[in-house]
């Protein structure tokens, strides 16, 4: 995700990260070219301009359909952080909660770095990345973990083994089996919110929505300049480089947000994310304090 200060304006003008620049820059070139056929054809050759009603019309109609696109793709993008949030907090609360039960035994601390490699695998499945537990896994029974590895879930397979320590604690005494219930109910939460993630990741946008926009676009896009070319002369290169800058840009950002858990500019810092929690979680074992993270 790209970091930056929503109180400057100028500073970000020729920003190229993130901007669907390099997305669209294809398309909006295809118009210009176009459009510049076009208003040379109608001025040497045969005026070929018709009334702008039409696409006045459709206009109305195409901004309409681009903020709907927009607005879908944005709710799935922060029910996505939401989600991710809920990690954060699930994760949080079952070390916290179980401390008070396992003390400063290998249970617990067994339990606090399983906990903290959750985010890892999930964060990875949903990428469809290598497998992993994250930087800190080396501190795990690397049999346990190769097995973990080995799972047709990772993600579960990592909870499998939290609710295993769990167990652990029961049968050694440490706590009665309705404290173990409330405690596994943190990892139900956190399998839960996966997912939730799981739903967006693998759910895009209903395929009939997405063809009929995008045709719609092209047809606009490559339509406009006989609309404007006997108002506006060579002005109609210009204006269609504006119109089908915004139009493309519009769409194309709701394609990168719909899926908010890769690796593009302007998706989830996931990353980031994992390592918070990471930090937060080991902080609560024995040894120098990790550096303070924000919240979800």
């Amino acid at each position: 995700m790209v970091e930056y200060d929503p109180h400057q304006w100028w500073s970000y003008f020729h920003y190229l990260r993130g901007s669907m620049v390099k997305e669209i820059v294809g398309r909006v070139l295809m118009c210009v070219v176009w459009s510049a056929a076009v208003v040379g054809f109608s001025q040497h050759v045969r005026n070929v301009g018709v009334a702008p009603t039409v696409h006045t019309l459709a206009g109305i109609s195409l901004s309409l359909l681009l903020v709907f696109r927009t607005n879908a793709s944005y709710d799935r993008f922060w029910e996505g952080r939401k989600l991710w949030g809920g990690i954060v907090n699930e994760t949080r609360n079952l070390v916290r909660a179980s401390e008070v039960f396992l003390g400063r035994t290998p249970l617990y601390a067994a339990l606090v770095r399983w906990t903290a490699a959750f985010p890892f695998a999930s964060a990875a499945w949903l990428r469809g990345q290598q497998r992993h537990l994250g930087p800190h896994s080396d501190a795990l029974p690397q049999g346990e973990v190769a097995e973990v590895l080995k799972g047709q879930h990772v993600p579960l397979t990592v909870a499998r083994r939290m609710t295993a320590v769990l167990d652990e604690g029961r049968r050694q005494g440490l706590y009665p089996e309705y404290v173990q219930m409330q405690l596994d109910q943190n990892v139900q939460l956190l399998i839960d919110y996966l997912g939730g993630c799981e739903r967006i990741h693998r759910t895009p946008m209903p395929f009939a929505y997405m063809v009929h926009l995008r045709r719609a676009l092209i047809l606009y896009c490559f339509t406009l300049p006989f609309a404007l070319v006997d108002t506006f002369g060579w002005v109609t290169v210009l204006a269609t480089f504006v119109v089908a800058y915004v139009f493309f840009g519009i769409e194309e950002i709701g394609v990168e947000i719909e899926d908010p858990f890769g690796t593009d500019d302007n998706d989830l810092p996931l990353d980031t994310i994992c390592q918070n929690i990471q930090n937060n979680l080991l902080a609560f074992l024995p040894g120098p304090p990790s550096r303070e993270s924000p919240g979800p």
